[in-house]
């Protein structure tokens, strides 16, 4: 009850002393205040000690019970400190969600009363206080359960428990993980990386090529610097910024993307004010949905690689930051995560046109490789164990002929419609399960065995040959075949040579022809257009062969899967022809994609007038210049048996197991 209705007992509260004693200036009700008269008079000296005592020891009952139950700040200010103008002070709620239907507005006064305190804020107040009592309630249950379950545990299993308990404690207090994120990180020794900077071609001709690629970085570099600085992506007809909502408000993509390119190139100027962007003004505290994906393959990604090959701290810093925010996509029924993100509430979702509500093959099996790093640079294991799980819950599912389809069901962890492809939705998934084993040191024998039987699969049902000979990897719809190739499978010529090596004995040659044959269709697709530039798709039926034939599949947008398969062929086989063919991408891309502003894709590569889409993705300075740049390079510079490309051609190292040996123990 409220104190003050206990005055009348001991006085009026009128005066100073209503309390008597030292607080009133005399014992009891003595000088300083007024006796407060009883029933039947005054109280006896020895009744109001009674009294005091029996009050004092209700107030100590009441402040114990409040301070020591569980959620007893909740109940104090709920119940016993709950006012009107509290109420009435409430912020409005927040705006209805997408998809959310508002309530109508209620008229004037509803609800309340002249005092603002009627019948409805009192019924408040009660189901409130309710609440609380019934949460109070079932923590205690909990906690008696709790109990119970530890008393029946043997000894040595509550000692495993606790040392489980204090060692997550000690790893949180050591990574301190606080709202600054990656506040903590364990002390790594940098080591110059191998390869980083490789030397000079020593053909000059080579070497003259090579500087005309380093001008193109520039010219782009410079354009969007200069129109679009620090935001993603550069319109360079428009000469300004261009936003795509797969980042959702985070900005620099271009930046970030761009960083190791400059570094590999000796860019040194603008890799210093790319860095000084980056500590001044990436930030990842938006609230902002955002592509779990493309954030992953670009910004992680980008940032992984800026550290390992400048070793300055605040790339290794961010990427585990953002890699952090990241780790809330997983938390579904099967771990499989979601698509899409809002990394300021952690809720997730995926495509609405993904079949059944599923997550992408491409999307949640391309995280593997920056997560590995993540774990490696911050000391704290979830990162791996979150794409080891995707691992485990991919083998025990059923394959249809040995292939994965494109869409998994987060929540059934059953797959959605069957759907197979070597390229979009599929292909960067067997591009890491290769480059899993061979980041690994070659330890990884899972991963290496999922990816050969992967290919023995695509060969036996998806690879096909033309009506002249031109190899291709159709698609698979419910065990038909779509005789259709995209861009984005021309990839797989440098997939299939780059694992030529660790294949079985007799596959090693068959994986460099197939690597071949890839490469000869994707410059075919090329050759074929007025621009010797290649369409998104093109296709075998219809009396027609590496062509596209849909209006919608004739535009290039600077994609870089060609050259990245003629830049792996060259460092295993050196036959010219691969410069060859890379040469005429650069010469094209001159005549038919630069502009004032930069580069820009065109519409239809088919046409002999150009038609620009005004969007210089930050793709072509990751990829396209970088797969470039390697090709007229030296092997020296990025080897192979040292670094491993994610599939945004952002270079992170082999993790040594020697190396990896000696951390653990440390």
């Amino acid at each position: 009850m409220p104190a003050v209705s206990l005055l009348p007992l001991f006085g009026s509260p009128a005066g100073p002393g209503a309390l008597g004693g030292p607080l009133g200036g005399g014992p009891l009700g003595g000088p300083g205040g007024r006796k407060a008269p009883g029933p039947s008079g005054a109280f006896r000296l020895t009744e109001k000690f009674v009294l005091l005592l029996v009050f004092s020891a209700f107030i100590t009952l009441c402040f114990g019970a409040i301070f020591f139950l569980p959620d007893s700040p909740k109940l104090l200010s709920g119940v016993f400190f709950h006012s009107s103008s509290n109420l009435q002070q409430q912020p409005p709620p927040p705006p209805p969600a997408h998809g959310e239907h508002q309530r109508p507005p209620q008229p004037p006064g509803a609800g309340s009363s002249s005092s603002g305190y009627g019948a409805g804020a009192a019924a408040a107040v009660a189901e409130e206080a309710a609440e609380n009592l019934a949460k109070i309630r079932e923590d205690h249950e909990r906690a008696l359960r709790e109990a119970k379950e530890t008393l029946q545990k043997l000894p040595d299993e509550i000692r495993r428990d606790i040392h489980q308990d204090k060692a997550k404690f000690l790893l949180q207090d050591k990574l301190g993980r606080r709202e600054a994120g990656a506040a903590g990180l364990p002390d790594l020794p940098f080591r110059k990386p191998v390869g980083a900077v490789g030397g000079e071609p020593t053909d000059p001709a080579i070497r003259k090529k090579r500087e005309k690629i380093k001008e193109m970085m520039k010219h782009a570099w410079d354009n969007y610097k200069h129109y679009a600085w620090g935001l993603n992506e550069l319109k360079p007809i428009s000469k300004q910024g261009h936003s795509s909502n797969l980042f959702g408000n985070i900005q620099g993509a271009t930046i970030v993307d761009a960083l190791d390119t400059l570094y590999i190139m000796e860019m040194k100027d603008e890799f210093k004010e790319a860095k000084e962007w980056v500590e001044k003004n990436l930030d990842f505290n938006v609230n902002a949905e955002v592509s779990v994906f493309e954030v992953n393959i670009r910004f992680v990604g980008g940032l992984l690689s800026a550290y390992y090959l400048s070793g300055e701290e605040v790339f290794r810093k961010k990427a585990v930051e953002l890699g952090e925010k990241l780790l809330p996509a997983f938390n579904t029924p099967t771990g499989i995560p979601w698509a899409l993100l809002n990394i300021k509430s952690g809720i997730g979702r995926n495509w609405p046109w993904a079949s059944g509500g599923s997550s992408i093959l491409a999307e949640f099996g391309t995280l593997h490789l920056e997560f590995m790093h993540l774990s490696h640079l911050s000391g704290n294991p979830v990162f791996a164990e979150k794409v080891m799980n995707i691992r485990k819950v991919l083998k025990r599912l059923d394959k249809p002929e040995g292939l994965y389809p494109n869409y998994l069901n987060p929540s059934s962890g059953q797959w959605g419609q069957h759907h197979v492809s070597i390229g979009g939705l599929g292909d960067s998934f067997y591009e890491y399960l290769l480059k899993a084993w061979l980041m690994s040191d070659k330890t990884d024998e899972e991963g290496m065995q999922m990816y050969y039987d992967a290919v023995q699969s695509i060969e036996t049902h998806l690879l096909r040959k033309s009506s002249t000979g031109l190899m291709y990897i159709a698609e698979w719809k419910g065990g038909l075949l779509e005789h259709k190739m995209g861009h984005l499978t021309c990839f797989a010529g440098g997939m299939f040579v780059l694992g030529a090596d660790g294949a079985p004995a007799d596959k090693t040659g068959r994986h460099i022809e197939l690597g071949a044959e890839i490469a000869r269709t994707c410059h075919e697709s090329y050759d074929r257009t007025s621009m010797k530039l290649g369409p998104e798709a093109f296709r075998f039926d219809g009396g027609v062969e590496a062509i596209a034939t849909r209006q919608n599949e004739k535009y290039y947008i600077l994609r870089p899967e060609v050259i990245e398969t003629y830049m792996y062929m060259w460092r295993f086989t050196h036959d010219p022809k691969y410069r060859q063919w890379g040469w005429e991408a650069v010469e094209a891309l001159e005549k038919y994609c630069r502009v004032d502003g930069g580069y820009s894709g065109v519409r239809d590569v088919y046409s002999n007038r150009q038609t620009h889409d005004d969007v210089q993705q930050s793709f072509f300075l990751s990829e396209t210049l970088k797969y470039l740049y390697l090709l007229f390079s030296e092997d020296d510079l990025l080897p192979f048996e040292h670094w491993v490309f994610n599939t945004e051609a952002h270079p992170l190292p082999v993790l040594k197991k020697e190396e990896e040996e000696k951390r653990k123990s440390q």
